[in-house]
């Protein structure tokens, strides 16, 4: 089948193109920068906020696996809607127009969220208010995929948490750079319990949702299905690049405080090119649980991480190890 992926110059998108190509699909790509692809892979850059740019590249295809997002908990407003709202709304009237039969969204797990823990909760727990602009207008984003599903199009979102592995663009060099600076605080009291995607898993979940008949219309969490305690995890990632634990804690009510510190601080000078050492979005995540029940995927979709927790953080040291990483 040819296969377009957004965002296939990040994380998952890259890794999704190379399964798709080894297992024989025709694929393109649709990125804003340049980035090498495989042999044979129709790479294209634009911006998915351009429509005219998402039409040309739909066009053809039997598939779209849509990964392209703004990401990050801290931005203008503005650009998080063009990109994740907007730029998704092209994307489903793209595959509309042009008779695409099958839909992958990569959504986020944020898109439900809680005061406080989530703790085994499935898909059918509400959302609630948001406290940065990238869980609102992802949320907004899958809506909008779910809502169009139907005879002419089988539209599925997955909801990978926390996804790490060799390659990462995001958590893990975030989370690396702001320990070495000693910017890295995590809160006192009770250490809550996460779960987490590798890599490979997550791109198993989306293959998976290109072939299953059961799951349109739907929204899927996926994960490792190994919550453990968040500073444990936190500590393992460190140790993986040779960067000793974060011994630094603060009570969660002073850690969402500095957020909201920080925020104000930033919007009032004008700042949305660079992160705040840390926004309430951030805290609320270090300071709660949020682990998910994977039987829907495991029923709909026939989901299970091949590669366990202990596996992929092996992995993940081996690639940090390398010469030039």
């Amino acid at each position: 089948m040819k296969v377009l992926v957004t965002g296939g110059s990040g994380f998952l998108g890259a890794a999704i193109v190379r399964r798709l190509v080894e297992r024989g699909d025709e694929v393109g790509t649709l990125s804003r920068g340049a980035h090498a692809v495989p042999a044979g892979v129709d790479a294209r850059r634009g911006e998915i906020s351009d429509a005219g740019v998402v039409d040309e590249a739909v066009r053809g295809c039997d598939a779209v696996v849509h990964t392209a997002a703004k990401v990050g908990g801290w931005g203008r407003a503005v650009d998080f809607h063009r990109t994740n709202v907007v730029g998704t709304r092209h994307v489903v009237d793209a595959c509309l127009r042009h008779g695409v039969r099958r839909l992958v969204y990569t959504s986020s797990p944020s898109v439900v969220s809680s005061a406080g823990d989530l703790e085994g909760v499935d898909e059918s727990h509400p959302s609630g208010a948001y406290l940065a602009d990238y869980p609102r207008t992802k949320a907004k984003a899958e809506a909008l995929v779910l809502a169009a599903d139907g005879p002419a199009l089988t539209t599925v979102a997955l909801r990978p948490h926390l996804l790490f592995g060799p390659g990462d663009t995001q958590l893990v060099p975030r989370l690396v750079e702001r320990a070495k600076a000693g910017r890295v605080v995590l809160p006192s009291g009770p250490d809550k319990r996460v779960d987490c995607t590798y890599i490979d898993n997550a791109v198993d979940a989306h293959l998976l949702a290109l072939e299953s008949s059961r799951c349109g219309g739907r929204a899927y969490f996926i994960g490792q299905g190994e919550p453990v305690p968040s500073r444990w995890l936190i500590d393992r990632v460190l140790a993986c690049a040779g960067v000793p634990p974060v011994s630094r804690r603060l009570p969660p009510s002073l850690l969402f405080a500095a957020g909201a510190l920080c925020e104000t601080t930033y919007r009032v000078l004008g700042i949305f090119d660079r992160e705040p050492p840390i926004t309430r979005f951030v805290a609320h995540e270090l300071c709660t649980a949020h682990w998910f029940d994977l039987s829907a995927a495991r029923r709909d979709l026939g989901y299970t991480p091949r590669v366990s927790l202990e596996e992929g953080l092996r992995r993940l040291a081996a690639a940090l190890a390398e010469p030039g990483r």
